[in-house]
């Protein structure tokens, strides 16, 4: 050091050194006020080092260092507290500190550099290249310095198709189960992979809640196992439409048991790969399912075609029909080609059926069904079956006041006029016949364009009569057995 050395801290501006004449030391500051050890250090034995170890004069060199600071800036400002170890290690310029790494094999070393390659953890899944196939398992190449194995063992849990279709050549996900068994090899699994496959797929389909279709394949007290690609999700019994909350023991496992099989729509409603849980909702799928349908059968749908449907609900105007989506209503008139009060009295709900299609307005979404239509129409055979002066026998199906209508077969009805049951008109026809009564009658006249067909009981002679009644019963019936007959008979009031 040199006496009359300015030193100077850099100043905050222009007028700085005017404003804090105290910053600018003129003192000298000689070898006196550096402490002794320092200038014994530094005028010390210059021997060369005879090891070389440079590091070790660096070290040095460094403490000199950190004490010259302290001992200068003390010079300066007898106020500064400064501790030698809270100041950063004065670095020379052109020397670095190589970076600690220590490598204490060969193996290591390769391993870490790969040449420059990203190094695999357990748990990624890779494209791999099949390069060997053999009874041990496979060996693939996942762009690495040295190849994976997938054992025999993670094979045997693919089914034997995906297996058989394994060849070499074939690029194949593989999950990495262990990045270095004990004898450095790289540990792959075939069949883990197709499920976090599976595990993205479902996490995917959750995220954009999209609609999927499942297959039931098993079941247990709280719900239905339905299989997700490679993983088992289930469906609890409280988010599948229509099943009665209510039901428990026995009653619950059987009404379970009868959906194995089924193909439900359902939206998945957790995805939890650590904990394994794959859960399905049909209660959240189910409306959207049924507006697609509805949509897709509208669009499909034609009109003269035969559709198979289930019977969904009752009404007295008609039945409706479920057609795989979209409801369609028979009208009553359109279930029999005869009259039918109700449409209990031909259906029940839950009959699978195949109707017709007699109209489809898709602006409205409404479908006309019809269950005759699937049977010729009745009366366009008439004309060839039916003749006048032919003897019939048919069902009473109504009595009025003005005639009987009577069943000849079905769709196909006729009328006994009042004037046609009795040589003596009665003035009420149920006094001489009544509602499921079998009868022999003559058609007196057929009109096939207007569906009707005229019947009379009293042109059927008492012989007639007598005749069909034996050969129907079997025995020979009474003259009395004729209902015109007895109403011909004069009562004991109308005696001269």
């Amino acid at each position: 050091m040199q006496e009359g050395v300015d030193w100077r801290f850099p100043a905050d501006g222009p007028d700085a050194e005017a404003e804090e004449p105290n910053r600018t030391v003129t003192a000298g500051v000689t070898a006196e006020a550096v402490p002794q050890g320092n200038v014994a250090q530094q005028s010390g034995d210059q021997t060369p080092n005879p090891t070389g170890n440079l590091m070790k004069g660096e070290e040095e060199s460094s403490v000199q260092d950190d004490e010259m600071i302290t001992s200068v800036a003390e010079a300066v400002d007898p106020s500064l507290d400064l501790d030698p170890a809270a100041i950063p290690p004065l670095k020379r310029p052109g020397l670095e500190e190589p970076a600690e790494e220590d490598f204490s094999t060969m193996e290591e070393l390769l391993q870490q550099e790969e040449y420059g390659m990203v190094q695999p953890r357990r748990g990624d899944v890779l494209i791999g290249r099949v390069i060997s196939v053999a009874s041990e398992g496979l060996l693939v190449d996942v762009g690495l310095k040295r190849e994976g194995i997938v054992p025999a063992a993670d094979l045997n849990r693919l089914d034997a198709k995906t297996r058989s279709n394994i060849k070499v050549g074939d690029e194949i996900p593989v999950y990495v189960l262990r990045t270095s068994d004990q004898d450095g090899n790289l540990i792959l699994s075939v069949h883990r992979a197709q499920a976090e496959t599976d595990w993205l797929r479902a996490q995917q389909m959750m995220e954009k809640e999209e609609l999927w279709e499942g297959k039931v394949t098993g079941y247990n007290q709280g719900g239905l196992v339905v299989p997700f690609g490679r993983i088992r999700g289930f469906l609890p019994a409280s988010q599948l439409v229509g099943f009665p909350r209510r039901l428990t023991g026995d009653a619950r496992t059987a009404r379970l048991a009868k959906l194995v099989g089924e193909t439900l729509p359902l939206k998945i409603v957790e995805v939890d790969r650590r904990r394994r849980r794959l859960i399905f909702s049909h209660r959240a799928a189910w409306f959207e399912w049924k507006e697609r349908q509805r949509q897709r059968l509208l669009e499909e749908i034609q009109e003269g075609e035969v559709r198979h449907g289930i019977v969904s609900s009752l009404r007295d105007f008609g039945a409706f029909v479920d057609l795989g989506g979209v409801d369609g209503l028979i009208h009553v008139s359109e279930l029999s080609w005869e009259r039918v009060e109700h449409p209990r009295d031909v259906l029940k709900v839950g009959d699978e059926i195949d109707v017709y299609v007699l109209n489809v307005d898709r602006a409205s979404g409404r479908i006309g069904l019809s269950l005759k239509r699937l049977i010729p129409e009745p009366w366009s055979q008439v004309p060839e079956k039916y003749h006048v002066d032919q003897l019939v026998e048919g069902v009473v199906t109504r009595v009025t006041d003005f005639g009987v209508f009577v069943k000849l077969e079905e769709g196909v009805e006729g009328l006994i006029h009042r004037s046609e049951l009795a040589d003596i008109e009665p003035q009420r026809p149920r006094d001489l016949v009544k509602e499921g009564d079998l009868l022999l009658l003559r058609v007196i006249r057929v009109e096939p364009e207007r569906r009707r067909i005229g019947l009379s009981l009293r042109q059927v002679s008492e012989e007639e009569w007598s005749q069909w009644a034996a050969s129907y019963h079997g025995v020979e019936a009474p003259a009395s057995a004729d209902p015109a007959a007895e109403a011909n008979e004069p009562t004991s009031d109308e005696t001269p």
